[in-house]
């Protein structure tokens, strides 16, 4: 992990947590709430708050995504036997585990919390959290802008009680309300019956969700003590699910306002104070730009979702049009020292498409989605202007997306899933694998039609005695896609060229490759990351990498040297070169 100094003064603790609650609590007394902060977190507010700009992270870091129960036995407790299971098989290919919601919960598959303060007692309990935490850093979920309508604070809501009274967002149907964005189609408001009579609540994703009312202090200071809570039981990344929603404000869109950033500052720096080495990550869906703006100047998000990469991976790979990516890939800046980005190209949800808005026009995106219905997905919509449906979210297993092109299934299915992935792992930022995208699990129409939601494609369970003799069978495809899948990784985290801030250019080749350059902090190491995004064979003409020829050039996936740097080579359809000058760990 490098530090990196940071020119700007170190401010008090006191005088940072009195500049973000100003902003959101104008009207409140200022110094109180700092001080109800600090105790809520127990801060010491005499210890030097940390710099900022510091890489809490290195090539050797990569986490998988996976749902509590994903991996099952008879004979133990889920998340037991996800930590036997990661412990087991890949222990020292991974360093981060995000489990998905893991508390008590009515809908959605856990974000639709009913008790924050406890683990679900069907997965385990807060033990063994701590005790993976001991192997992997955890990244927990913090579902700030909803709760579900059984928890206590609702029913107390109702009952004028508190905690509770003032916790959730009121509205009336008479408000205008044509300006909010919303990834949903069901009404946003859900009349409820109180002690005070009728009222009506926001809900931004569904009606058992009730959005919290962030803008009432006390509130604030109940979900600054659950981050306290979640740091005493070993959690070390804080993922803040749709937090774009938090801050509501009349006649705007409700989303990504200047108060929703001004919580995620307040958060990192109660949260940095508290424990220097935790990240915090916001999960925004949104348009590139207001994605890149959740960094802030190296003071809100440590991580931000890179949105863009699966659907225009996706896009590069179903076309063989390397075009857009490659444009986009241009366009994003550098992360500062202290941020950097999250790459993944599958998770629980689906694959979005409202982060290549501007960056594929609709009838490449139709084109897509068309595809990705041919191969067994399914689409879901929003709402848009004038009351028409617009395409979401891509519901499909990232195995079956690649199935085949625009022109339909191929025979190259494994090349083009493994491809995808070694784009991503080689890529600036940090490499999160969905659990599933490790496994090669296809589509599961079953549960899509046993609840009724498309997300669930995507969300299948294992039965570990099952997965793990489909993982020592040579011939299962799960096993193919498990073990290139760790190699990869392993390679990944030998290289300090692919440290997540080491320096990265794109390449322009010709179309059906896409290519770029990673060198790594010291200068010492270089990688030229190659990949043929295409069904056919591409040839390459190393004098266009301009590799230096007194020095010896590897080629690390297939750990082969480069005996001449003038000549072609053919790449297969999907292969993928990283050469390098130092090949470590060779």
């Amino acid at each position: 992990m490098t530090t990196i100094a940071d020119p700007a003064p170190q401010w008090r603790l006191r005088d940072r947590l009195h500049d973000h609650l100003r902003v959101l609590y104008p009207d409140q007394n200022t110094a109180e709430l700092v001080e109800a902060a600090i105790a809520a977190m127990r801060l010491d507010p005499e210890v030097p708050t940390p710099p900022g700009r510091r890489n809490l992270w290195d090539e050797q870091d990569a986490v998988v995504i996976t749902y509590g129960d994903t991996i099952r036995s008879p004979h133990r407790p889920p998340l037991e036997t996800l930590a036997a299971f990661l412990s087991n098989r890949l222990q020292g290919t991974l360093s981060a585990v995000h489990i998905l919601p893991f508390y008590p919960w009515t809908s959605d598959d856990g974000f639709a919390v009913s008790d924050y303060e406890r683990v679900h007692p069907a997965l385990g309990d807060w033990e063994d959290i701590r005790q993976m935490s001991e192997q992997f850093r955890v990244m927990g979920d913090c579902v700030i802008n909803h709760c579900s309508a059984s928890h206590a604070w609702f029913t107390n809501y109702q009952a004028g009680l508190s905690p509770g009274a003032g916790y959730f967002v009121e509205a009336s149907p008479d408000d205008d309300l044509s300006a909010v964005a919303r990834p949903r189609t069901s009404p946003l408001l859900r009349p409820v019956e109180t002690k005070a009579g009728p009222r009506h609540v926001w809900c931004t994703f569904g009606h058992d969700q009730i959005d919290l009312n962030l803008a009432n202090p006390a509130l604030m200071l109940e979900i600054v003590r659950l981050f306290r809570h979640y740091l005493d039981r070993g959690v070390r990344a804080f993922r803040l699910d749709a937090v774009g929603y938090v801050w509501k404000a009349a006649g705007s869109s409700c989303l990504n306002l200047p108060e929703a950033h001004e919580v995620v500052r307040l958060l990192r720096t109660l949260v940095e104070h508290a424990c220097p080495d935790a990240w915090i990550i916001t999960e925004t869906n949104v348009p590139i730009f207001e994605n890149l703006a959740y960094f802030g100047n190296a003071n809100e998000a440590h991580l931000i979702y890179n949105f863009s990469l699966p659907p225009l991976l996706l896009h590069a790979l179903c076309t063989g049009n390397t075009r857009h990516l490659r444009a986009w890939m241009m366009s994003m800046p550098p992360a500062r020292d202290g941020t950097t980005y999250f790459n993944f190209l599958a998770s629980h949800d689906g694959i979005g498409l409202r982060p290549v808005e501007g960056l594929l026009d609709d009838a490449e995106r139709d084109a897509m989605v068309a595809a990705m219905r041919r191969f067994g997905g399914e689409i879901s919509t929003r709402s848009v202007a004038g009351g028409q449906e617009s395409p979401y979210e891509i519901n499909i297993a990232l195995w079956d997306a690649c199935r085949g092109t625009v022109d339909g299934e191929d025979a190259w299915q494994l090349e083009r899933f493994i491809c995808a992935h070694a784009v991503m792992l080689a890529l600036e930022g940090i490499p999160g694998l969905y659990i599933h995208s490790l496994l090669g699990t296809g589509n599961d129409h079953e549960a899509v039609t046993r609840t009724g939601r498309n997300r669930s494609i995507n969300r299948s369970s294992w039965m570990l005695d099952e997965l793990e003799a489909q993982l020592d069978r040579d011939d299962s495809r799960h096993a193919q896609v498990f073990q290139r899948m760790s190699q990869l990784l392993r390679l990944r985290r030998q290289q300090p060229a692919f440290h997540p801030n080491a320096t990265q250019f794109t390449l322009q080749l010709q179309e059906g490759l896409f290519a770029f350059w990673r060198q790594s902090r010291d200068r010492e190491q270089c990688v030229f990351c190659i990949h043929n995004l295409t069904p056919e064979p591409q040839r390459l003409a190393l004098a266009d990498l301009n590799l230096m020829r007194n020095e010896p050039w590897y080629e690390l996936i297939s750990d082969q040297p480069l005996a001449d740097v003038w000549h072609s080579m053919d790449l297969a359809p999907y292969q993928c070169l990283w050469i390098t000058n130092q090949p470590a760990g060779h």
